[in-house]
């Protein structure tokens, strides 16, 4: 008798378990028909907006691309000068201010913190600012550029005389002016916009390396030094460059801290070549410079009062959405030729 009871205890809790497995596999099949349907909205809305942009920007595109690649801001959409050189030529001298400044920095300050730093409360609270400062609006980045940058401050001033002084003693002029909105001010801000989202993914990506290598790498009488240059850097590599690349498309295509910064949104006179000598080509980040977003945000302004302008915006667009995906590819590529070299 006692047996039986077991025996029906037994299937019981068999066929409980069987309904509870069902349950969860059926919670499990709608939470993941909803991912699948977030997804497909969010594709249709990026696929409609994208085919809407294409529509605009295609006669401009295809009847004078050559022409709209070379030009250069005017007052009228039909002028046959009219293009976007000004604006290319200052969101790639933006993106080397990233490279050169936020990268180093930000890479450097990763290493640090990850390898370095004691764990105490410090460090802590130290993360927890960087992760915040993620999260600012760029437009609060803006704002510090323009008082820092533009404005200037105690520090930037000293810095503005020592620069000033020295470019006065070779050419007999200032290189900077203080209370302008110029490219050194657009690349620094950007720069620093962008420099927590390098510390972060440059500590995630050293945060991932195994334990193991390091002890084996110290096993063998390896510096902290030597283990970091050869193996904890090469085997963060692919992540590394993964949030750096992405970082950098980011601060190209922003538009809210160069409008505050004081980004020609109008007509810009074009400058003399950047190469005929060290006066022309470090005089360029102490002029007025424009952007390829402030370039769209000023020819979508100007649509209103001349239609033409809204083609042309449309274009620019597409033509900043493949320098994006242009550096979004090559962060797969390099992160996959990364892993097959660590593999």
């Amino acid at each position: 008798m006692a047996l039986g009871t077991i025996g029906d205890q037994d299937v019981a809790s068999r066929v409980e378990a069987t309904i509870q497995r069902r349950g969860r596999d059926v919670r499990g099949t709608g939470f993941r028909f909803a991912l699948f349907a977030a997804l497909g909205i969010s594709t249709l809305i990026l696929v409609i907006l994208l085919v809407d942009v294409l529509t605009d920007g295609w006669p401009v595109l295809t009847d004078r691309l050559g022409d709209f690649w070379s030009g250069t801001l005017r007052s009228r959409s039909s002028d046959d000068s009219l293009g976007i050189s000004q604006g290319i030529v200052g969101s790639f001298w933006i993106a080397v201010f990233v490279a050169v400044l936020a990268f180093p920095i930000g890479i450097a300050a990763a290493v640090y913190l990850e390898e370095y730093a004691p764990r105490n409360w410090f460090t802590s609270v130290l993360d927890i600012v960087v992760r915040n400062l993620a999260g600012v609006p760029s437009v609060v980045y803006g704002l510090l550029g323009l008082f820092l940058f533009v404005k200037g401050t105690a520090v930037t001033n000293w810095f503005v005389d020592r620069v000033n002084n020295r470019w006065n003693a070779w050419y007999g002029e200032d290189l900077i002016e203080l209370g302008q909105s110029t490219l050194f001010a657009g690349g620094v801000t950007l720069a620093v916009l962008v420099l927590p989202i390098v510390i972060i993914t440059a500590a995630e990506a050293i945060r991932a390396v195994p334990q193991s290598l390091r002890e084996g790498a110290y096993g063998v009488g390896a510096t902290k030094w030597e283990v970091i240059k050869s193996q904890v850097l090469p085997f963060a590599a692919p992540g590394i460059l993964t949030g750096t690349l992405l970082a950098l498309a980011r601060a190209v295509g922003e538009a809210a801290p160069l409008i505050l910064v004081g980004a020609i949104t109008g007509r810009l006179a074009p400058r003399d070549s950047m190469f005929s000598g060290l006066e022309d080509f470090f005089g360029q980040f102490a002029d007025r410079f424009t952007a390829m977003p402030i370039v769209i945000v000023g020819w979508v302004q100007n649509s209103g009062r001349d239609e033409g302008f809204g083609p042309a915006a449309g274009a620019a667009i597409v033509v900043l959405l493949v320098f994006v995906i242009i550096m979004n590819s090559i962060a797969v590529l390099l992160r996959n030729y990364f892993e097959k070299k660590r593999g």
